[in-house]
C-alpha cells in the first residue's frame, strides 16, 4: 500500500487542496524551526504538496523555499500560487539535488514511506543539509504500519520506533533539539526537530 501513496495523492490532488486545513496549528513548531535558521534561509520542503499552508508560511517569513513532491498536479498548484519559489516533481526516496539547505522539512510526508524506506532517508537528509542546518519531520512513535482511509482507499503510514529515529539522526550527524510524541497542541503530531552538528564533518570540510 505504501507504493500506492504517490498515485493516490496525484489522482485526488483537487480533493486534497480542498480538504487541507489552512489554520496553521503547526505555527509554533514552524517558528521554532525558523528560529534555528539564518535570515532568508534556503529551505527544502520535502513532500510540499500544493504549498499551503506550510510552505506559504515559510515564504511569508522570508524563506527561499524549494519544494519537492511526487504529485505533478500538486506541484503545478504550488508553482502557480507561489512563483517566487522553486517547485520540483520528484520522489523523496530518490532525492539528489546536489546542493545543501539551511533547513529541511518533511511534515506529514515522510511518514507515508515504508519503514525500510524511511531508514534510507537519513543519508539523503544529511546530503542536503548545510552545516548547522535544521531538520524537522513528523513520524509515528512505534515501529510498524498504520492504515487509514482517504477518498475511499487505504492510506498508508509507516514508522520506526523512537529509539531508532534518534539513533539514525545521531549517525547522520544530527543532534535532537526537541521531540514530542503526539503533541496535543499540534493535532497529535509526533514531531522531531534536529540540527546538524557543525563538527560532524558531513559538510565535507573536516
Amino acid at each position: 500500500m505504501h507504493e500506492r501513496i504517490v498515485g493516490l495523492y496525484e489522482e485526488n490532488a483537487a480533493a486534497w487542496d480542498r480538504q487541507r486545513g489552512r489554520d496553521l496549528f503547526e505555527k509554533p513548531w514552524l517558528d521554532r524551526f525558523l528560529g534555528l535558521l539564518p535570515p532568508r534561509p534556503r529551505v527544502l520542503d520535502i513532500g510540499c504538496g500544493m504549498a499551503e499552508p506550510i510552505a506559504a508560511y515559510l515564504i511569508g517569513r522570508g524563506a527561499r523555499v524549494t519544494g519537492v513532491d511526487s504529485s505533478p498536479s500538486l506541484v503545478a498548484m504550488a508553482a502557480e500560487r507561489f512563483r517566487q519559489a522553486e517547485w520540483i516533481v520528484g520522489d523523496m526516496r530518490a532525492l539528489a539535488l546536489g546542493r545543501r539547505f539551511d533547513g529541511l522539512l518533511a511534515w506529514h510526508s515522510f511518514f507515508h514511506l515504508a519503514p525500510e524506506h524511511q531508514e534510507g532517508m537519513f543519508a539523503r537528509f544529511a546530503a542536503h543539509a548545510a552545516p548547522g542546518a535544521a531538520l524537522m519531520f513528523t513520524s509515528g512513535w512505534a515501529r510498524g504500519e498504520a492504515i487509514g482511509r482517504w477518498e475511499g482507499e487505504p492510506l498508508y503510514h509507516g514508522s520506526l520506533d523512537s529509539a531508532d529515529y534518534a539513533a539514525r539522526l545521531a549517525a547522520s550527524g544530527f543532534a535532537v533539539v526537541d521531540h514530542r510524541v503526539r503533541d496535543p497542541e499540534c493535532g497529535e503530531a509526533t514531531v522531531w526537530l534536529a540540527q546538524m552538528r557543525p563538527a560532524s564533518g558531513l559538510d565535507g570540510s573536516a
